[in-house]
């Protein structure tokens, strides 16, 4: 089923708040440097361990070699930019919920760039097909937030092929310090050596994959025979009975697909999050950040 975008903005709004407050709630605003800075901290130098150091700051390697306790240090980057990559193409105009895929993507981004920008960082927002489509500068403030937001709804952005190779290509030449990257996707139409573009960039960019599924990506329904799949960047379909066969196949055809993807994204030292359009974004959100302040601890 396509049809045309809807985003509630005041809805959206309202939600924004809601949102905000349980990730207050559970304690992810307060800890939003150690969650999204791990990778984004740059390597200044080793020093001396002191007693009033933190003891998870100690290099252990480095100080079996030294003989003594050693600490690295880390120059923060306190203006980090933070890019919120869409997919606005053709897979992305799809939905068997309430919400196609990109109403979804929309409202989760805009979620998360108002997160970002209550906590200090500059946002920016790429929107992109088989090209980039929109390029809005990374910048700071509630203006801003709305200025970004009115693109994530304008309808003569969505449409068209999928590349990820020619979005990295210009993220290679905007990109010009360390940053952290929100790449909001369903993956879907991927094209080949993909992997080397998001591993080149890895260097540059701090990567955090977001997979946006519909479950009708995910599995074949129950409760119909026949039904027709269209290839969202072609005009081929297939008829296809909905038995268990298909069904098995479809999944497992699925699972294999995801998986390839998850090597790749982790290859290219891109963290990923797998979201489904049929639950609420935030609690799935606040998991992974949980997971991630895990990681870098």
């Amino acid at each position: 089923m396509v049809r045309e975008l809807r985003i509630d903005v005041p809805s959206v709004v309202r939600e924004l708040g809601a949102a905000m407050g349980v990730l207050t709630e559970a304690k992810i605003v307060s800890r939003y440097r150690k969650i999204f800075k791990g990778r984004g901290l740059e390597f200044e130098d080793f020093r001396d361990y002191i007693s009033t150091d933190d003891a998870k700051n100690i290099d252990w390697k480095a100080s079996k070699r030294a003989n003594k306790l050693i600490i690295r240090r880390f120059k923060e980057e306190r203006d980090m930019n933070v890019y919120f990559m869409v997919d606005v193409s053709n897979s992305m105009l799809f939905g068997s919920t309430n919400k196609l895929k990109y109403e979804y993507a929309a409202e989760l981004a805009a979620a998360l760039m108002h997160f970002v920008l209550e906590s200090g960082d500059k946002v920016g927002l790429i929107l992109f097909n088989e090209k980039v489509v929109k390029f809005v500068k990374p910048k700071k403030g509630e203006k801003h937030f709305y200025i970004m937001l009115n693109h994530l709804i304008t309808p003569d952005y969505y449409g068209g092929s999928y590349n990820i190779t020619s979005l990295m290509e210009f993220m290679e030449g905007v990109v010009k310090e360390r940053s952290l990257g929100f790449l909001i996707s369903d993956f879907i139409g991927l094209e080949r050596d993909w992997q080397k573009s998001i591993q080149l960039i890895s260097g540059k960019l701090d990567g955090i994959a977001v997979m946006v599924r519909d479950p009708r990506d995910l599995a074949l329904p129950t409760d119909t025979g026949q039904i027709v799949i269209s290839d969202p960047y072609s005009t081929r379909k297939l008829l296809i009975d909905c038995n268990d066969s298909a069904r098995y196949e479809y999944e497992l055809y699925v699972k294999s697909e995801i998986d390839k993807i998850k090597m790749g994204l982790k290859l290219g030292l891109w963290d990923m999050l797998m979201i489904n359009t049929a639950e609420p974004f935030i609690l799935p959100v606040i998991r992974f950040l949980k997971r991630r302040e895990i990681l870098f601890r």
